[in-house]
């Protein structure tokens, strides 16, 4: 089948991908921080959200579906650490509440 990606936060399936692969019941799986990367998934297709890079992806057939859990733990995994390193700095009021300051106080 295949593998549609869209990279704008506006860009969706078409109407006719739509109709033919996101009807009927869906089960829907949250990721990441906040729950921010949705896997929706249907009988024949699987919807990737990640709404902190504003990527879409629609995941069709059986095979392609399957790929779809992966991708989510990657991009999760992903913005574990991007989000690590965006935070370099430990604020000095957290940066002493640890037993390793506590051993340079005493020395």
């Amino acid at each position: 089948m295949g593998v549609f990606r869209y990279t704008d936060k506006y860009a969706a399936p078409a109407r006719e991908q739509r109709e033919r692969y996101m009807t009927g019941k869906c089960e829907e799986h949250h990721f990441g921080p906040e729950g921010l990367i949705v896997l929706i998934e249907y009988r024949e297709a699987a919807y990737l959200k990640d709404d902190i890079d504003n990527i879409r992806i629609l995941y069709t057939g059986q095979k392609d579906k399957l790929k779809a859990r992966d991708e989510a733990k990657r991009l999760e995994g992903h913005h574990e650490r991007t989000s690590a390193q965006k935070k370099p700095f430990t604020p000095g009021k957290t940066a002493g509440n640890t037993p390793e300051s506590a051993d340079r106080k005493s020395g």
